[in-house]
């Protein structure tokens, strides 16, 4: 493992996804090689001093880069097309998850969910989380974790409303 995080300037550069109001950073392949090469999934980047936990995602050029959400480039002022200085160093957890207190406390009440949610990929427990923390209102998150709850205890996917609202 790496002592030291790989340092590097890059560009913003829009995703290619109109619907999603994301931007990327293209990883040169040096920094790729260095971290561990293709087998390296997850890293800590740092983006102009803010350290937080991506994947790098793969592109058809052979090429790996990182998303950069809207929200976060407007909370660290960086323009659509502008430069960042980029730390990266592979994560010594890739499979952790940022768990919302709303969902452990669910997870914990409902067991039926809680066996669904352990078969879940880290991946998709991922995104459902950051789902939940998407809320800006603590009724959103908590009405989001009783549907998720509910999809997963009756075997419904979580990643599609239930058929019935609850």
């Amino acid at each position: 493992m790496l002592a030291e995080p790989l340092a590097f300037q890059a560009r913003l550069l829009p995703n290619g996804l109109g619907f999603m109001p994301m931007a990327m950073i293209v990883v040169p392949d040096y920094v790729v090689e260095a971290l561990g090469g293709k087998a390296v999934k997850r890293v800590i980047a740092t983006l102009n001093g803010h350290t937080l936990r991506r994947g790098l995602m793969p592109m058809n050029t052979g090429e790996r880069y990182i998303m950069v959400s809207k929200a976060l480039r407007r909370e660290l002022n960086l323009r659509d097309d502008g430069e960042v200085l980029v730390t990266l160093r592979p994560d010594p957890e890739p499979d952790l998850v940022d768990m919302p207190e709303e969902l452990i406390e669910g997870l914990a009440e409902w067991p039926e969910a809680a066996a669904s949610w352990q078969r879940l990929t880290p991946g998709r427990q991922r995104n459902l989380a950051f789902h939940i923390n998407a809320g800006k209102q603590a009724e959103t998150r908590a009405r989001r974790v009783v549907q998720i709850l509910h999809q997963l205890a009756s075997g419904g996917n979580p990643f599609r409303p239930p058929a019935e609202p609850l």
